[in-house]
C-alpha cells in the first residue's frame, strides 16, 4: 500500500501538533543561509511558535547553498515538516509550517540573490557552519584563500559563498532604496554576530569599497547564543516521522527536548515575538555564548574524539561507559571553573543537565558527526578556557586530554586500527605535518606548530605541552580507553 507525502496539514494524524495559524495566510520576512536539520529544529520551531502567538508576515525562505536535496524535500511539501521530540516522556511529533519554500542556490542562484534583495525580508539567519564563512575566528579578517572567499571575490556580482551573498544583496537593497535586512548568525562561533560583521565589512571593503562604511552604519549583526542537540537525519527518521504523521515526510527532523536560544535583542526592521516560544533577548549574550561553548561544546568535543577512537558510535554509548563518562563530568566542571558567575545561572546544575542529555537513550547523535572541523572548533572550546585555566593557576589537565584526544584522532586511525577522514578544512595540512610521526611528543610537538591553531600562551607554556605530550603518549601506547582511566586517576 503506498502512503502519501505531506502537502497540508489536514494530511496527518490526528494525534500530531500542528500550526496555531494557517500559513499561507503569513508571508514571509526571513531568508534562511543553510536550512539543515539545526535550523529545522531550532530557530524554524521559534518562529512558528511566535507565528503562532501573535502572527505577523515572518515565514522564512529557506537557501540551500551546497545541494538541491533540501528542496525537493521541502517545496512539494509546501514547506511543512514534522519535528520530532526524543526524551524521557516518550516520542512526539509536531508540524512546523513557518518555512514558505527552499530556493536551491546552486541550480537557482539568481532566485537565491533575489530571495535576499525582496523588501519583505527583514531578516537574514544563517546557520553554515564555522568553515563556510571563511573568517579566520582569532582576527576577524576574511581568508582570501577559501575557495568561496576566493572565488565571490573574482566575481563579486554573482556569488555564491556566504560571505558574497550577503555583501552583493545588501549592495542592491542600498542601490534601490530598500531598507537593509538584520544579519543573524545562529552558528557556534565566539561573539558571533560580531565576527560576522567583521568579515562582511571587510569583504565589502575588498569586493564593493563604497559599500562598506555603508553597511558597518547600517546592518545589524546581533549577537547569539544557541543550544539544542540535533542529530544528522536517517532513514530511521523519516520512518518515524511516517509512523507517527502516516504520511511520508522527507524533511522530518528529530532532536531532544531540551532547547535554549539567547539573543540580542537589535533589530531595527523588526523580529518576531520570539519570546513565545521561550527565547530569551539580553543585552549582553557572550556569557551564555562562553558557558556553551565551554561546558557543552568542549565536553562535545572530547568525548566525540575519545569516544570515537574507543569504539563508541553514539554520544550515549559514550556515556554508558563508567571512565569517559566520569572524565566528561570532570571536562564540564573544568569548564564551568573558567567562567564568571552568570546571575540567574547555577553552572553546578547546568552541568548535569547536559549530562543527562548527553545520556538521553532516545537521541542517536554520532561522535564522528560531532568530531568533525576540529581546527575551527578547538579555539573557543577548549584552546581558550586552557589558557585561562593556566593564568589562574587551575588544572589544566582535562583541557590538555581533550586536545591530546583531537591530536590522536588526528592520527587517522582507530584503537583498532580502521582508518577514516578526518573531515576537517586543514586535512591535507594535518596529514603533511605528522608524515613519519609516531611518537606522542614528536605528533604533538608538530600539531602545536601549525600556523593560526595553538597560540604562544599554550604551545610556549611548558606544563601545557608536557600535559598534552603525556596524555597523547598514554593514549598511543594503551589504546584511548585505557589512558582515559589513568588520566582521571591521576
Amino acid at each position: 500500500m503506498s502512503i502519501r507525502r505531506l502537502s497540508c496539514s489536514e494530511d496527518v494524524a490526528a494525534g500530531v501538533a500542528k500550526p496555531g495559524y494557517d500559513p499561507v495566510r503569513h508571508g514571509v520576512g526571513i531568508a534562511h543561509l543553510g536550512i539543515g536539520a539545526f535550523h529545522r529544529a531550532h530557530q524554524a520551531v521559534y518562529t512558528d511558535s511566535a507565528i503562532a502567538a501573535e502572527g505577523g508576515n515572518w515565514r522564512i525562505i529557506g537557501i540551500s547553498l551546497r545541494g538541491t536535496s533540501a528542496a525537493a524535500a521541502f517545496n512539494p511539501q509546501n514547506g511543512l515538516y514534522s519535528l520530532i521530540e526524543r526524551g524521557e516522556e516518550g516520542v512526539g511529533a509536531r508540524l512546523i509550517g513557518s518555512i514558505a519554500h527552499v530556493v536551491a542556490a546552486t541550480r537557482e542562484p539568481a532566485a537565491a540573490l533575489g530571495a535576499l534583495r525582496d523588501p519583505a525580508i527583514r531578516i537574514v539567519s544563517l546557520t553554515v557552519t564555522e568553515k563556510a564563512y571563511g573568517i579566520d575566528l582569532a582576527s576577524g579578517l576574511i581568508d582570501p584563500t577559501h575557495p568561496a572567499v576566493a572565488a565571490d571575490l573574482k566575481t563579486p556580482r554573482t556569488p555564491a559563498g556566504v560571505l558574497g551573498l550577503i555583501v552583493e544583496s545588501l549592495r542592491r537593497r542600498r542601490d534601490d532604496g530598500i531598507e537593509p535586512f538584520t544579519v543573524l548568525c545562529c552558528d557556534n562561533l565566539p561573539r558571533n554576530g560580531m565576527l560576522v560583521r567583521s568579515g562582511v565589512v571587510e569583504f565589502a571593503r575588498r569586493a564593493a569599497p563604497d559599500l562598506a562604511d555603508w553597511i558597518a552604519g547600517n546592518v545589524a549583526f546581533p549577537n547569539t547564543m544557541v543550544d539544542r542537540i540535533t542529530p544528522a537525519p536517517t532513514a530511521r527518521t523519516l520512518d518515524e516521522a511516517r509512523r507517527l504523521t502516516g504520511v511520508e515526510d522527507l524533511a522530518a527532523v528529530e532532536t531532544e527536548p531540551f532547547s535554549q536560544w539567547v539573543i540580542e535583542d537589535a533589530f531595527p526592521a523588526g523580529r518576531p515575538a520570539w519570546e513565545a516560544g521561550g527565547a530569551l533577548f539580553a543585552a549582553d549574550v557572550a556569557p551564555f555564548e562562553k558557558m556553551k561553548l565551554r561546558m557543552l561544546n568542549g565536553a562535545h568535543s572530547m568525548l566525540a574524539y575519545a569516544g570515537f577512537l574507543s569504539g563508541h558510535a553514539l554520544v550515549r554509548d559514550v556515556m554508558e561507559d563508567r571512565v569517559l563518562a566520569r572524565l566528561v563530568a570532570r571536562h564540564i566542571s573544568a569548564a564551568a571553573a573558567t567562567l564568571a558567575p552568570l546571575p540567574g545561572i547555577d553552572f553546578a546544575q547546568y552541568g548535569a543537565e547536559l549530562e543527562a542529555r548527553f545520556r538521553n537513550p532516545y537521541i542517536a547523535h554520532e561522535t564522528y558527526q560531532i568530531a568533525m572541523d576540529g581546527t575551527l572548533k578547538l579555539p573557543q572550546r577548549l584552546l581558550q578556557p586552557a589558557e585561562e585555566a593556566l593564568r589562574a593557576d587551575q588544572d589544566p589537565g582535562p583541557f590538555a586530554f581533550a586536545v591530546a584526544a583531537w591530536m590522536r584522532y588526528c592520527c587517522g586511525k582507530t584503537d583498532k586500527g580502521e582508518a577514516y577522514a578526518l573531515r576537517d578544512p586543514r586535512e591535507a595540512e594535518i596529514w603533511s605535518a605528522l608524515e613519519g610521526a609516531r611518537e606522542g611528543v614528536d605528533i604533538s610537538d608538530r600539531l602545536h606548530a601549525m600556523p593560526n591553531l595553538i597560540g604562544p600562551a599554550l604551545s610556549r607554556n611548558p606544563r601545557w605541552r608536557n600535559e598534552v605530550a603525556s596524555a597523547l603518549d598514554a593514549m598511543l601506547r594503551l589504546g584511548v580507553s585505557t589512558a582515559a582511566g589513568a588520566a582521571f586517576d591521576a
